[in-house]
């Protein structure tokens, strides 16, 4: 393709995105560290009691991430709309200092409203409010939105907008990271974004099941020192002081780390983060996540978990709102059923949780699927925590959603028409930018 093979790489060429991303992130300048001495001091004494036999885990983290593991917090788990919007909407409500909201989509529906009218009024009172939208995932209701709030006083920006020079859709460097932070003191992330489609008790057709967590502890200002850089690179504004940083007392027992993944950091850290886990296992491994497209080295380290004689578990959604996500998924099957993964699929509703518990002991919860644009080219956020009481009741919730599911066999996937096994196949072949 002499003419259009060109432009095609300059639109999806990963290599110029990675460099692109570190380029623009050093010029603006890294945020030193947001934690303090003595959390890390506290977490180094707690390490013993929490980590068990996941202590080569936490050295692979350190050496990957730049985050430090921190103690004294509480997580609290929030299934659906139903439970994670009235929590949000309800620390926004009471803030009084500052309101930091980073989201993929912020649809305008009665829930996008809501948020805008919370928000709006936190502005009027006198609270700094900063909102943070991906330029392509909340295009359709950036005006809307924008406009509102910054007509309150707040302040609002896009997250490289979609532009169309010389060639240039900027489809790669999308931020996909989803962060609430109240006062510098109540973090929220996770999976969900700012859409009616999580409420589950509608009769929307495209309403879709997920999980989100709320956070409180010092790892409260790590969640805050990645909006701060997202925020200085989008807007150019440095966010610094009490109103975003305050001191932070311990709320719980759990050891978490905030790991930002993207094209602008030294290595794809969440898969490195996975494979570290799989290594350490002893017992068992759950997996959720809405779309499967796993690298090879991903791939070998789920089998040689099972070879170990540790139990996989992978969840999947039957139905999925990208349909060519689950052609490419049914692709890559057959290589982990042979060695005795085992796969389930999730019944309707669209199930968009992202989800890891290892031998109930240790738990990564974020926005990032098992798949390339998030191991490489989107900015990500997640959380590891170090809970044995969050991860076994975690644990068992994804028991029950596998009563619940459809066991998928080597053979039913063996036994796929060739037409579909071509059309899985040749999607495949697309899966460095799926």
């Amino acid at each position: 393709m002499p003419f259009l093979g060109p432009w095609l790489y300059w639109v999806l060429g990963i290599n110029r995105v990675q460099r692109r991303a570190v380029r623009l992130f050093w010029k603006r300048g890294r945020l030193g560290s947001p934690t303090s001495a003595e959390s890390r001091e506290n977490a180094a004494r707690d390490e013993s009691n929490l980590l068990g036999s996941l202590g080569a885990l936490r050295d692979t983290a350190d050496r990957v991430t730049r985050l430090p593991l921190v103690s004294g917090n509480a997580l609290t788990p929030l299934h659906n709309g139903e439970e994670a919007y009235p929590a949000m909407l309800g620390a926004i409500r009471f803030a009084q200092r500052s309101v930091t909201l980073a989201s993929y989509i912020f649809d305008w529906d009665d829930v996008g409203r809501e948020f805008c009218e919370v928000l709006t009024a936190a502005a009027r009172r006198g609270v700094r409010v900063h909102v943070l939208l991906d330029g392509i995932g909340a295009l359709g209701s950036w005006s809307r939105v924008g406009r509102r709030l910054i007509s309150a006083g707040a302040k609002v920006a896009p997250f490289f907008p979609l532009r169309f020079p010389l060639g240039r859709l900027r489809i790669n460097l999308r931020n996909h990271r989803k962060i609430l932070v109240v006062d510098g003191r109540r973090g929220f992330t996770g999976g969900m974004n700012i859409s009616h489609r999580h409420w589950m008790n509608t009769s929307n057709p495209n309403r879709c099941e997920d999980l989100h967590f709320q956070l409180e502890g010092p790892v409260v200002a790590q969640l805050q020192h990645v909006f701060a850089e997202d925020w200085m690179l989008a807007a150019d504004d440095h966010l610094e002081g009490d109103a975003y940083f305050p001191p932070l007392s311990n709320q719980g027992t759990a050891l978490c780390r905030g790991i930002a993944g993207g094209p602008d950091e030294d290595s794809e850290n969440v898969e490195w983060i996975l494979m570290a886990a799989f290594a350490a296992a002893q017992r068992t491994i759950r997996l959720a996540t809405p779309y499967f497209i796993p690298t090879i080295t991903l791939i070998r380290s789920m089998i040689l978990a099972v070879l170990r004689g540790v139990q996989v578990t992978l969840i999947l959604p039957s139905h999925v709102d990208l349909p060519f996500m689950r052609w490419a998924a049914d692709a890559y099957l057959w290589q982990i059923l042979l060695r005795g993964v085992r796969v389930f699929r999730r019944p309707t509703p669209f199930v968009h949780t992202k989800l890891c518990v290892v031998d109930e002991r240790w738990t990564l919860l974020g926005s990032a699927n098992l798949d390339p644009r998030s191991f490489r080219l989107n900015f990500e956020f997640n959380v590891e925590a170090y809970d044995p009481s969050l991860a076994a009741r975690l644990a068992k919730w994804m028991d029950s959603q596998t009563v619940e599911s459809e066991a998928v066999t080597l053979e039913a996937v063996d036994a796929r028409p060739i037409p579909q096994r071509l059309r899985d196949g040749f999607v495949k072949l697309f899966s460095p930018h799926l």
